[in-house]
């Protein structure tokens, strides 16, 4: 190094360091940022962070939107070609295939991590758990038993449901703006879906005892992934197990006999995988758009589904549903558009505060219900 020193004059020397100087500070850059990037996903509050981030309300709602519509072509081939009618039982596989994946994703340290068991009591767990085994459960069993119409309107009542619920648990209020559109929504899906009201008393009882778990299974997911930093895959991770375990002890009193005379050839088996595959992915996109926007805009959601593909059956397919049943869906979107925008007012209105603070003035009192609207806002939308 002294020979190739004596060729190089101070000026070149100086160059040499100052770029070697460069290249290590660029490395240890690169290395604090990896660092930090590794930290960020190894901590809740950062995966919340990360989800948050490639997952807003525009894609969680898109992605569960797709997958909604994929699911419905698959179980309608599982239930009506490959004729598996034990709904409770399909149902069950459908967890047990999520759980295994959660489990692959756990072994490759893919899983997010959970929030600190103090932060969300295990009881929490258990009840959501729980309540999502009755309201999968005791939905298909309901599209089993009922018609279509009246399937449709056991829908439309989770809409009340959950905004009465938001209300007794959380004191959540909505605008009466929201109120307006959501009546035009329910009533739209009615006239567009509800052709005909044909049921029996079992089929009744499923219906109406699926109208609460469902309600508050929405809201669970969504006020756990909002205030206690949980995300999807971690908080599917934990209650997986205890809704299999719930459905387990279903069956028996909601499938009918003759499960182990279906005949699981390749084709039929190939269906139900489907289907499971399928089902994994609904959950997860499911719990994504709650963990992104609000219980009811989820609901709103599930009617879009209903009402574009009636739409759509229409205008592609040469489908005839009647101008009455045309009329509803129009109205429904219509009503939909307006709920969303809504939305959209008030989150910006949130986050314009939020940049801008408020400045301190003797007037504490309404600065603090400034700051009770923005936080409100932000749980609604």
């Amino acid at each position: 190094m002294g020979w190739f020193d004596s060729l190089l004059g101070p000026d070149e020397r100086k160059f040499i360091k100052r770029k070697d100087s460069d290249a290590g500070e660029a490395g240890r850059a690169l290395e604090e940022l990896r660092s930090s990037l590794y930290n960020e996903l190894r901590t809740s509050e950062g995966a919340k962070r990360q989800q948050q981030r490639f997952c807003g309300p525009v894609v969680a709602m898109s992605f569960n939107f797709m997958v909604a519509v994929g699911i419905i072509l698959a179980n309608k081939l599982v239930m009506g070609k490959v004729g598996f009618n034990f709904p409770i039982f399909l149902t069950f596989i459908h967890y047990s295939i999520a759980w295994l994946l959660l489990a692959f994703f756990k072994a490759l340290s893919l899983l997010p991590v959970s929030p600190p068991s103090k932060t969300t009591p295990s009881s929490s767990l258990f009840t959501l758990g729980a309540i999502m085994a009755f309201a999968s459960g005791l939905a298909n069993t309901s599209l089993k038993y009922n018609s279509v119409g009246f399937y449709q309107m056991a829908k439309i009542a989770v809409t009340p449901t959950i905004v009465l619920a938001e209300f007794v648990l959380f004191r959540k209020t909505i605008s009466f703006k929201k109120v307006l559109a959501l009546v035009v929504v329910s009533a739209g899906v009615s006239v567009a879906t509800v052709t005909d009201l044909e049921f029996n008393a079992f089929g009744a009882c499923i219906a109406i005892a699926w109208i609460i778990p469902s309600a508050i299974n929405k809201i669970l997911w969504s006020n756990l992934q909002q205030q206690a930093n949980w995300t999807a895959l971690a908080l599917m991770w934990k209650t997986t197990p205890i809704t299999i375990f719930f459905l387990v002890a279903l069956m028996p009193w909601l499938d009918p006999p003759g499960l182990l005379l279906f005949k699981w050839d390749l084709n039929n088996s190939t269906a139900v995988l489907i289907s499971a595959l399928l089902g994994f992915l609904l959950q997860w996109s499911g719990a994504l758009a709650l963990g992104a926007t609000s219980a009811t805009s989820h609901v709103v959601l599930g009617q879009f589904k209903t009402c574009v593909i009636l739409v759509g059956g229409y205008v592609l397919l040469d489908s005839d549903p009647g101008f009455v049943s045309l009329c509803g869906a129009v109205a429904a979107l219509g009503g939909m558009s307006v709920y969303t925008s809504l939305n959209l007012k008030e989150s910006n209105e949130s986050s314009s505060k939020q940049q801008n603070p408020l400045p301190k003035t003797k007037t504490s009192e309404n600065v603090s219900e400034d700051s009770t609207v923005t936080n409100t806002a932000t749980n609604v939308v």
